[in-house]
C-alpha cells in the first residue's frame, strides 16, 4: 500500500485504462526476457507453447476479474481465497505471490540492463550489470516508499500503448521480412527436437507473464470498470495479449531459425535480450540498427513499468497481509510520513538484489513458475467455491460456461484452469530442482512463521482476525474507532442512521488510491425457513429489495472519509444467527446494530456479551446477537425528540479497547 505523494479532496477512480497498462506491461514485457528461455526448451514450437500459454492467461483473467469484481480489496487470489476457504489458503496463495513479485523485480532489472547495453555493451555483462540492475532495483524501492500518484499509474496506459505499437511493428516488418512457416514445421521433431521433458518445462516457464493480473486485481477497488469495461478487458483486451505473443513468437523462430537441435534464441546475448537479437536479423542493415535502438528503449520502459507494477504489488500484498495479521506488523510496518510499508518494500529490494547476483535467467524463470502455478490453482478453485459460498452475492463479471452443480452454476472455464495450474505445478515440482528445493523452502519458511506467530499472538489459524491501519503505524488506536465494522441491512429507514453511525466509529482516514480506510461490511440476511433447503431460489423481488438496499447503504456510508463499504447477502435459518457467523467468517472488530422498537436506547450503547442491560430492548435477532456475539456489539436508535442523522457518537461505556475478532 503506497500514500500518494499529492492528495486531492475527491481523487478520481481508476479508469481501466490503467489496469489495462499494469496487464498489459507486466505481461507481453515477459517476451522481452522469456522468449529466449521458452525457445531454448521448446525450439520450433516456440509459437504453440506462447499460444497456449495466451489461452490459458484468458482462462485466468477471467478467473481474476470475476473474483477481484466480487470482493474489491486488495490482495488478489490471496482476498479469494479468504472467503472461499479459510485465512491459511489465503496466507499460501499471498506468500507465493510475494515471492514472485521479488523474483519479477529481479528478473526485470536485470533485463533492463541488457537492453541498455544497446546503447553502451559494458552494461551487459559482468559486475556492470550487477550494480546497474541493483541500482534500479534501488530506484523502485526509493520511489514506492514515497508513494505511487494515480497519475504515475495512469503512466502505465501511455506505455503499453506504445509497446503494443512497436510489438505490433516488429510482427508486421517480421511477416513481411523474414516468415518462414515451412522452415519452423520442418524443425520439429516432437519428441526429440523438443523432447516432451523440455516442452512441459517450457510450458509452465511460459505462464511468467500472468502477475499482472495479481497487480491489477489489487487496484479493483479503486476503478470505475462498469459490467461491458470488464467484458471489454477480458474479451478484446486479452486477444491482444494472446495475439502479440503469438505473432513475436512466429517472427523471432523465422528470424532465427532452429538449426541442429538448438536456436540463436537460446544462445549469448540473444538470450538474455532476445527481442533485439530478433530485429537484429532484419535485413536491409540500417533496419535492423533502427530497430535495435527502437526496441531497446522501448523495451527499457516496459520492464520498468513491469517492475514498478511489482513493487507497487508487493507494497499492497504486504499491507493485506498485516493488517489480518498474517505477518507479523512488524514487517508490514507504515512510514510515518508516507504511509508506505516500507519495511517489506526494503525487504523485497534486498531479496531481489540478491536473486540478480548469479545471473542466472532461467533458474528465476523456473522458480517463479511454482509460485504463480501455486495462485493460480489456489484463484481458479476459489472462484467455484465461492459460487457455492456466495451465490446471491452480486458479480459485475461473471465467468461464462457454466454448468449446473446441486443448484449451482460452475464455471468451466476457471475448472479447466485449475487442472491445468495444478499439473503445471506438479510439473514444475518434477522438472525444475531450483523450484522443487528453493519453492518449497520458501513455502515451508513462510508457513512456519505464519504459524508461529499465529500462536504467539493467541490466534486462531484458520480463522480471519483484523487490526486497523493505525496499528502499523504505531498509532494508539481510539476506543471508539474501528478498523472493520459489520451491519446488518434490513431495508428500514434506520439503516442510514445505522450506517453512519458506523462510518463515525470507523475513524476519519485518507481516502485516496493508495490508502484503504476502514471497512463497512454491510449485510442483509435472507431468513430461509426450516421447512425450505437453505439454497432454495429466493423470490426475485426479495433479492432486488435486498440490492436496492445494499446499494443504498453503501453509498451512504462511503460519504464518510476513508470508509469502504463492502456488501453481501447470506442465508441462515435465524437473522441473528447470520449476522454473529457472518462477524465471526470477516473477523470484523464490531456489530453495529439497531434496536428494536420500542428501545429506551438512546444515540446508542454498547454491550460486551451475555450480562448485558436486556430490558433495554426487546426481539430475539438482538439478543442473540448480543449474548453470542465474539467482538463487540454496538447498539443505536434514533432518539424520540431528536432527528438521527447527525447525532454525536454513541457512548462507549465501558473504555476498554476493540476485540479482535476470529473470522
Amino acid at each position: 500500500m503506497s500514500a500518494p505523494v499529492e492528495t486531492v479532496p475527491n481523487p478520481r477512480p481508476l479508469s481501466t485504462r490503467v489496469l489495462f497498462g499494469l496487464v498489459y506491461t507486466t505481461s507481453v514485457s515477459s517476451v522481452y526476457f522469456a522468449l529466449g528461455v521458452v525457445a531454448n526448451r521448446a525450439l520450433g514450437l516456440t509459437p504453440v507453447v506462447f499460444l497456449v500459454a495466451g489461452l490459458f492467461f484468458a482462462l485466468t483473467s477471467m478467473t481474476y476479474v470475476e473474483g477481484a469484481a466480487l470482493h474489491r480489496e486488495r490482495g488478489g487470489s490471496s482476498v479469494f481465497a479468504r472467503y472461499a476457504f479459510n485465512e491459511l489458503v489465503s496466507f499460501v496463495a499471498g506468500w507465493a505471490i510475494l515471492l514472485d513479485y521479488v523474483i519479477l523485480i529481479a528478473v526485470t532489472a536485470f533485463t533492463m540492463t541488457n537492453y541498455l547495453a544497446a546503447f553502451w555493451s559494458p552494461l551487459g555483462s559482468g559486475a556492470p550489470e550487477v550494480i546497474v540492475a541493483i541500482g534500479l532495483i534501488a530506484v523502485l524501492a526509493a520511489v514506492n516508499i514515497a508513494g505511487v500518484t494515480v497519475r504515475q499509474l495512469q503512466r502505465h496506459a501511455l506505455v503499453a500503448f506504445l509497446d503494443l505499437g512497436v510489438q505490433v511493428l516488429v510482427i508486421v516488418l517480421g511477416i513481411v521480412l523474414v516468415l518462414d512457416p515451412s522452415g519452423i514445421v520442418d524443425s520439429i521433431h516432437l519428441g526429440s527436437s523438443p523432447s516432451w521433458r523440455d516442452l512441459i518445462f517450457a510450458l509452465t516457464i511460459a505462464t511468467i507473464a500472468f502477475t499482472g493480473l495479481e497487480s491489477a486485481a489489487n487496484l479493483a477497488g479503486e476503478t470505475r470498470a462498469t459490467r461491458h469495461d470488464l467484458k471489454r478487458l477480458v474479451g478484446p483486451g486479452v486477444a491482444v495479449i494472446v495475439l502479440v505473443y503469438f505473432g513475436i513468437a512466429v517472427v523471432a523462430v523465422s528470424a532465427l531459425p532452429v538449426e541442429f537441435g538448438t536456436t540463436a534464441l537460446a544462445r549469448g546475448d540473444a538470450l538474455e535480450a532476445p527481442m533485439l537479437g530478433v530485429v537484429g536479423a532484419f535485413h536491409p542493415h540500417w533496419l535492423a540498427q533502427t530497430l535495435r535502438y527502437v526496441v531497446a528503449a522501448t523495451a527499457v520502459l516496459a520492464l520498468t513499468g513491469a517492475a514498478n507494477a511489482a513493487m507497487l504489488g508487493t507494497s499492497r500484498l504486504s499491507f493485506a497481509l498485516a493488517t489480518n495479521r498474517q505477518i507479523p506488523a512488524a514487517l508490514g510496518r507504515l512510514h510515518p510520513r508516507r504511509g508506505t510499508p516500507y519495511v517489506l518494500i526494503s525487504l523485497a529490494a534486498v531479496l531481489a538484489s540478491a536473486l540478480v547476483i548469479p545471473a542466472d535467467l532461467e533458474a528465476l524463470v523456473g522458480l517463479y513458475a511454482f509460485g504463480a502455478l501455486l495462485a493460480f490453482t489456489i484463484a481458479h478453485c476459489a472462484i467455484v467455491a465461492l459460487r457455492f459460498r456466495e451465490p446471491d452475492r452480486e458479480r459485475p463479471y461473471v465467468v461464462p460456461l457454466s454448468v449446473q452443480v446441486r443448484g449451482r452454476s460452475v464455471p468451466l472455464p476457471a475448472v479447466l484452469g485449475a487442472l491445468l495450474s495444478a499439473a503445471g505445478w506438479i510439473s514444475v515440482l518434477v522438472l525444475h530442482t531450483g523450484a522443487r528445493y528453493v519453492g518449497l523452502g520458501w513455502l515451508m519458511a513462510g508457513i512456519a512463521l505464519y504459524v508461529i506467530y499465529r500462536r504467539i499472538e493467541g490466534k486462531p489459524l484458520l480463522k480471519r482476525v483484523t487490526i486497523p491501519e493505525r496499528a502499523l503505524r504505531n498509532e494508539p488506536v481510539a476506543a471508539t474507532e474501528f478498523g472493520s465494522i459489520l451491519v446488518p441491512i434490513f431495508g428500514k429507514p434506520l439503516d442510514d442512521d445505522i450506517i453512519q453511525t458506523a462510518g463515525r466509529l470507523a475513524g476519519a482516514v485518507r481516502d485516496d488510491v493508495d490508502e484503504e480506510g476502514a471497512t463497512i461490511e454491510a449485510v442483509w440476511v435472507f431468513e430461509i425457513p426450516m421447512a425450505l433447503p437453505l439454497d432454495v431460489r429466493l423470490p426475485e423481488a426479495q433479492v432486488k429489495r435486498a440490492q436496492d438496499a445494499l446499494r443504498r447503504a453503501k453509498a451512504v456510508g462511503e460519504e464518510y472519509e476513508g470508509v469502504q463499504v463492502q456488501t453481501a447477502m447470506v442465508r441462515a435459518r435465524r437473522a441473528g444467527q447470520g449476522i454473529v457467523s457472518e462477524a465471526r467468517r470477516r473477523g470484523v472488530e464490531a456489530i453495529v446494530l439497531a434496536a428494536e422498537e420500542p428501545s429506551r436506547v438512546r444515540g446508542g450503547a454498547l454491550f460486551g456479551g451475555a450480562g448485558a442491560p436486556m430490558d433495554n430492548f426487546v426481539g430475539d435477532a438482538t439478543k442473540y446477537v448480543v449474548q453470542k456475539a465474539t467482538c463487540r456489539v454496538i447498539l443505536t436508535a434514533p432518539a424520540a425528540d431528536a432527528p438521527p442523522p447527525r447525532a454525536p457518537r454513541p457512548a462507549v461505556t465501558d473504555g476498554a479497547q476493540p476485540h479482535e475478532a476470529p473470522r
